[in-house]
């Protein structure tokens, strides 16, 4: 099979199509043809190793402390079809088409992968593309993680920090559906397609800052890490929720005395992949109460491609990758 296999960390040339054995399903797994996949931040990280400073040295040490070892093929989330299954496995069946993340085996960017049958793996809907299927197991899950920490009410303000993100542009749409009145943040060549996913209103974080308008919000969801702790938190309303996906290590050190004097609350938890969650996302995707942005698909063998574009910056939503026809 076909696979974006790399031996070195480095830069996106590191990453060379090769042509490896096609893995053959255990008794409780599932062999799957891979359809789409995606490239995010985290494999970017992993290729270049280019992790945070306070967990680099534990995942190196997973990973490989001098080369790849155990994530030569790199990928977090992919949509396909059952081709085969283990003798013990009786919840899906060949034919089937599901999409489902990869969790710490990786292994996306290549045109079949095996998955324990008792993972977290859901039934693609028929409306939907395998690619719109792939970008669901993690920007999805993280944006509805954070979505149900922050326990949304109806009307209530929310501003979203890196709203055209993979995550940003989930967490959008989620807060929409959840009835919150949602204000995006990003740069001045991203905010149409904020308004596109349904954004009320929207902020050019290169001419504006957000925690300076003199609006008070219920939730600030920060997706990026860019947003300022303090000014944040006096951005928030009686009771509000400053929410952080990507928290810097001082910032996870403040956060359990930000609330000493107020009822302002910060929260960060690790998402978690969840059967039920992932179904969610999948039953609105079919729909239509949620719609993948997808800035650019590439084929498995210009994925390094991939990987140069989202080095840059610029892209808006998420990157997928068509593995096989």
């Amino acid at each position: 099979m076909k696979a974006a296999f790399y031996t070195e960390y480095g830069p996106p040339e590191v990453i060379k199509i090769s042509d490896l054995p096609k893995p053959v399903a255990k008794q409780d797994e599932v062999l799957v043809r891979v359809h789409a996949a995606t490239v995010i931040k985290g494999d970017c990280e992993f290729r270049a190793f280019t992790f945070p400073a306070w967990f680099w040295l534990p995942l190196r040490v997973y990973a490989g402390l001098l080369q790849p070892k155990r994530c030569n093929i790199l990928g977090q989330e992919l949509s396909g079809v059952v081709e085969a299954v283990g003798d013990a496995v009786t919840r899906f069946k060949p034919g089937d088409e599901i999409f489902a993340p990869t969790e710490l085996g990786l292994a996306a960017h290549a045109e079949y992968k095996c998955l324990k049958a008792s993972g977290v793996i859901s039934h693609k809907p028929p409306n939907a593309t395998h690619g719109q299927a792939a970008t669901l197991p993690t920007g999805g899950l993280n944006a509805l993680h954070y979505m149900r920490l922050a326990n949304i009410k109806p009307d209530e303000k929310v501003v979203i920090v890196g709203a055209c993100g993979n995550i940003g542009s989930f967490a959008v749409q989620l807060a929409k559906y959840f009835g919150a009145e949602v204000t995006g943040v990003d740069s001045t060549d991203k905010l149409q397609a904020v308004r596109d996913i349904g954004a009320d209103h929207v902020i050019d974080y290169a001419t504006q800052d957000f925690t300076q308008t003199g609006d008070q919000y219920d939730v600030v969801f920060d997706t990026a890490g860019h947003s300022h702790y303090g000014r944040s938190l006096q951005a928030l309303a009686p009771g509000g929720r400053y929410l952080l996906a990507n928290p810097g290590f001082f910032q996870m050190l403040r956060s359990p005395f930000s609330g000493l004097f107020n009822d302002k609350t910060v929260l960060f938890r690790f998402a978690k992949y969840d059967q039920d969650e992932l179904d969610f996302l999948g039953g609105l995707l079919k729909s239509g109460d949620l719609k993948p942005l997808i800035d650019r698909d590439y084929s498995l063998a210009d994925i390094a491609g991939a990987h140069r574009y989202l080095d840059s910056g610029g892209k808006a939503g998420n990157i997928t990758i068509t593995v096989t026809e």
